[in-house]
């Protein structure tokens, strides 16, 4: 499986930027509170609607760190559980499609120890000084398990939107047309 991700925090930062999927921007939601540094590419698979109500959240292992709204053809090799104060709360695990330092990664076992240890201390740790917020780490699955994450993270948003759900929710940014930008003020001819 390969599909598009979207990154919200390149790797390294502390910055958790968020997507605005009404406003089609990317803004500062905060800087996150601990010392903290996101281990890897942060983002979301556009199209999709997780249990918590929002994208599903994906995470992609780069040798150098993008920007946000960066978009990377990614495949699945994990999903790594937790539990937050809005519920269960999955983050797959990607490599770059196309990038030949990953072609050896396609399951869990190929991911490194030290590289799942540092996620899941990055998930475990991130949100310790902040007040009402808490987070339980569950662990990791598999590929097969990660896939099929995704396949309901898209069934759900298919159903949300037949059932009337906001479009903006489950979409990829909506641009505004031409028609819609103020028109620009020409100066009189002479």
């Amino acid at each position: 499986m390969e599909l598009e991700m979207v990154v919200e925090v390149p790797r390294g930062s502390r910055n958790k930027y968020e997507m605005d999927h009404e406003r089609g921007r990317i803004r500062l939601d905060r800087t996150l509170f601990t010392a903290a540094r996101y281990p890897a590419d942060y983002g979301y698979f556009p199209g999709t609607l997780a249990e918590d109500g929002d994208p599903l959240d994906a995470l992609v292992q780069v040798v150098h760190p993008t920007f946000p709204g960066c978009a990377i053809r990614v495949r699945p090799v994990a999903v790594f559980w937790m539990h937050d104060e809005q519920g269960p709360d999955a983050k797959v695990l990607c490599v770059q499609a196309d990038d030949p330092r990953a072609d050896h990664i396609r399951d869990l076992p190929d991911i490194p120890r030290h590289d799942r240890d540092e996620i899941g201390h990055f998930f475990a740790t991130y949100k310790d000084l902040e007040p009402r917020k808490n987070g339980e780490i569950r662990g990791w699955q598999a590929r097969a398990e990660a896939e099929a994450v995704i396949e309901g993270a898209f069934a759900r948003a298919r159903t949300a939107h037949l059932a009337g759900a906001p479009a903006p929710r489950i979409c990829q940014l909506r641009w505004p047309s031409r028609r819609s930008r103020r028109p620009r003020s020409r100066a009189p001819a002479s």
